[in-house]
């Protein structure tokens, strides 16, 4: 259930906070006159000051004044109006902030602040003075005193693709906790790269940085909204050589996964799409294009269980920081309660602590966004069962920030309030690892009993949260019709082989990647018999498959055959397996064996009696009970999820094309593993084995 509670770590050190006060003035005995603000105070962190003071009875709003002044706080320019502050900002009405980041890092200013009564000034608070934060990293100290040319340039220039790439190269030089690897190349063949950060060092392979619970962040997949994507470059700096306790604590504890740019072409271009106008965050569930793949191949190596993925948002009268969860309703309800507990009961209360106005995507008039296509990453990273948010920065400064015509200041307000999610998201992780693991293996299995009916297009509401809302326009409703409601399920989808390996004409240049290699990007399971290939919906990501192989697929890639259940009910007897066998809500009294070049895929079904399988093209069971031992040797497609097992299991020379699954299973007996190419794995869900494990199978 979405909960609020405090969050478990302390503001980061690393984001040096300073309280600063305005000196005595001669005169502060006096009395404050009625109305005005009064205890102003101004922290400084990571590119912005977080001013608050005492509310004032009756006030309709405050005005945020800033003044540049020198040493000796003589102003240098004049007082502008750089904020407006209004109830609707933020959930804790009693303590208003104002994140104020439209200056140079390093200046010194004086603030003050006002209430309105309407559209009546009250008198000004006393003024605070302070300087800022200068930007992070010593410039004496290698590695720490590398600057993006945003930085270099105060914000008068996007960091160009030659200078990341040569940013993120020193930084993998420079340090141990950094590795730089490629995951792909561009249409116009920029390299994809992605940093993948940990401490002491980063694990070494795909699979041993999936054990440790990644987080992933992508920065920019729209060309002309770049703004996250610096903050991506300046954290990981921060990252890489901070010797702050949190830091390192963070890094202990997990991965971080960044991928600055995976849209190359279109910043080069400043262009929304890639170099074929193809938006990539309307393909990451068909994977067209080649960076999309390469994202998604990430995401099935890598395994990340938590993300951020960062945009920018034209409407100017919306918050600081729109952020929406996962919606489509084939997400599992775990991963979406997760991701709005982040959203919800972190980021709205931390925003309002640090002075950010987050709020959900599309309020204060943000039209019909948000929405349940399966094809943008928030969407298509849930189905994947990753607790994950859209982030998106208000292009415009808008009525609250009217300082924000100024290009610079407008750019450092987007960098550094993305900035200061990123390790808001970080923060949450940590914290709440154990709740985000939990939710990930309730989805997995909950996804592979394949129970419920499947949508293919419909959003889970966005309520209102909490009074006052912080955003009175949330994300339309997205109620899905009645012709794009599936009740019952199939088992199954069979695609011929000219749907399987037949050429494609959706890729650039009308050259596309075969279904098949599609499929094996997201990772699911298939069992090929003769020229028949069988996709079950026994499988972690069962509410993706259907939105791409039924014929009721609002974007899909073919239209499978549905296979429904071929084995119900009870059945007494020994059970010799031959062709596709589907079992599910079954029992069968007898011993099961399946020949080869057969398959078994079983949801809810108990085997009371020892299953065989010798040459199989595949077993995939699922929610399912086996009173007995379990013995699978020379076979090609194996998926043993939250099932329970009554005896020794014995997995030996299976050599298909992707690594047997065993996750979350209780084994009542010895576990042995031999001779499988590739390993088995468990998908990061602990098994439970009452007995020796030996072999490929010790650590499952």
């Amino acid at each position: 259930m979405r909960r609020q509670r405090p969050t478990l770590i302390a503001v980061s050190t690393l984001i040096a906070v300073t309280l600063t006060t305005a000196p005595t003035p001669a005169n502060a005995h006096r009395a404050a006159p009625p109305d005005q603000v009064t205890a102003l105070t101004a922290h400084q962190a990571d590119g912005y000051t977080t001013l608050a003071w005492q509310p004032v009875d009756g006030a309709t709003d405050y005005q945020i004044e800033r003044t540049p002044v020198d040493a000796d706080n003589t102003p240098t320019g004049a007082p502008t109006i750089v904020g407006i502050w209004r109830p609707n900002r933020q959930i804790n009405q009693q303590a208003p902030t104002f994140a104020d980041s439209g200056y140079n890092p390093g200046d010194t200013f004086q603030w003050r602040v006002r209430a309105r009564t309407g559209t009546t000034e009250q008198p000004y608070s006393d003024p605070v003075t302070a300087t800022t934060t200068a930007p992070w990293g010593n410039p004496d100290t290698p590695g720490e005193n590398l600057r993006t040319q945003w930085e270099t340039t105060h914000a008068a220039q996007y960091t160009s693709d030659t200078d990341e790439y040569a940013y993120t190269a020193a930084i993998d030089a420079l340090s141990d906790r950094v590795r730089v690897v490629e995951l792909g190349r561009t249409v116009q063949n920029r390299p994809i790269n992605m940093m993948v950060i940990g401490h002491p060092t980063p694990a070494a392979t795909p699979e041993a940085v999936a054990a440790t619970a990644p987080v992933a962040i992508n920065c920019n997949v729209h060309g002309n909204e770049p703004g996250d994507r610096e903050a991506c470059l300046i954290m990981a700096r921060q990252l890489a050589f901070s010797t702050d306790s949190r830091i390192t604590d963070l890094l202990s504890h997990t991965t971080v996964l960044i991928v600055p740019t995976i849209n190359g072409d279109g910043r080069a271009n400043n262009t929304r799409g890639n170099s074929t106008g193809q938006d990539l965050n309307r393909d990451y569930s068909l994977i067209r294009q080649p960076e999309t793949a390469a994202y998604i191949r990430m995401v099935r190596d890598y395994r990340p269980v938590a993300g951020y993925d960062g945009h920018e948002f034209g409407n100017s009268r919306a918050g600081d920081l729109p952020m929406l969860p996962p919606r489509h309703q084939n997400v599992a309800q775990p991963i979406f309660d997760q991701s709005q507990d982040m959203i919800e009961g972190h980021m709205y209360a931390k925003g309002a602590e640090a002075g950010w106005w987050a709020c959900p995507y599309g309020c204060e008039g943000g039209g019909n966004v948000g929405l349940s296509e399966e094809t943008i990453l928030r969407n298509t990273l849930g189905l994947k069962n990753v607790t994950n948010s859209l982030l998106e920065l208000r292009s415009s400064g808008g009525q609250t920030r009217p300082d924000e015509g100024n290009t610079a200041n407008n750019r450092r307000r987007k960098t550094y309030s993305a900035l200061w999610t990123f390790h808001q998201f970080l923060d949450y992780h940590r914290a709440d690892r154990a709740d985000i693991l939990k939710a990930r293996t309730e989805a997995i299995e909950s996804q592979a009993a394949n129970t419920g009916r499947l949508v293919f297009r419909g959003s889970r509401p966005i309520p209102a949260h909490p009074a006052p809302h912080p955003g009175d326009s949330p994300p339309p409703l997205d109620a899905p019709p009645a012709d794009l409601i599936l009740d019952t399920p199939p088992c199954a989808y069979k695609l011929t082989d000219a749907q399987y390996n037949g050429a494609r004409t959706d890729g650039p240049g009308g050259v596309g990647t075969t279904v098949a290699q599609r499929i094996a990007a997201h990772g699911w399971k298939v069992i090929t018999i003769g020229d028949d290939h069988y996709v079950p919906l026994n499988q972690p990501e069962r509410g993706l498959i259907p939105l791409l192989l039924d014929a009721k697929g609002v974007e899909k890639l073919t239209d499978g055959e549905r296979v429904y259940p071929t084995l119900t009910g009870r059945r007494n007897g020994p059970l010799v397996v031959t062709g596709f066998t589907c079992a599910d809500d079954a029992t069968i009294n007898g011993p099961v064996t399946v020949r080869a070049g057969a398959a078994l895929v079983t949801t809810a079904t108990t085997i009371s009696g020892p299953l065989t399988a010798t040459g199989a093209a595949g077993i995939l069971l699922a929610d399912s009970t086996i009173n007995g031992p379990v013995r699978i040797a020379t076979s090609d497609t194996i998926s043993i999820i939250d099932a329970t097992i009554a005896g020794p299991v014995d997995l030996t020379g299976n050599t298909g094309t992707d690594a047997p699954v065993l996750a979350g299973t209780t084994i009542r007996g010895p576990l042995s593993c031999t001779g499988n190419n590739p390993t088995p794995n468990n998908l990061g869900i602990a098994n439970t084995v009452h007995g020796p494990r030996t072999t490929q199978c010790a650590a499952l």
